[in-house]
């Protein structure tokens, strides 16, 4: 039987605003994406997708998972079918994370490592958090 593994994430808005975690391999595409919401402190309360493309219009991507895939409103592949590893199968694949398309808030994601997974260990988990997350909704009188 092949050894359960787990990814290691760098979710970043900026540089030096990151949060790096483990995740099992094997979970699909919407469990990462609840993963880097949690560890953003953001609710998981709006649709979002996975891109090829760094820069410039992710829309663009040769490569989309999109929730709107499992709701027939996409031709982009499915994020809930989709697992980790075949979506991110080596250390230092990258993809742009869009969540919320009306505030388009753009992660950076890249796989940072692999490991065995622990017994006893909750996954996802927070390795490290780097900087202050922002307010999901700031108030606008604020800006």
């Amino acid at each position: 039987m092949a050894e359960a593994q787990t990814h290691v994430f760098r979710a970043s808005l900026r540089p030096r605003l990151y949060r790096d975690f483990e995740v099992c391999s094997t979970d699909k595409l919407d469990e990462l994406a609840g993963a880097i919401v949690k560890f953003f402190g953001f609710d998981f309360d709006h649709p979002f997708g996975f891109y090829s493309r760094l820069t410039g219009s992710v829309f663009e991507s040769p490569v989309q998972y999109e929730l709107f895939a499992d709701m027939g409103e996409s031709e982009a592949r499915s994020v809930k079918r989709t697992r980790i590893v075949d979506a991110f199968p080596k250390v230092g694949a990258k993809m742009t994370f869009l969540f919320d398309y009306g505030d388009n808030w753009q992660f950076r994601i890249e796989v940072i490592g692999r490991n065995r997974k622990e017994p006893g260990v909750g996954y996802p988990r927070l390795l490290k958090a780097i900087g202050p997350a922002p307010e999901q909704y700031p108030d606008p009188d604020d800006e």
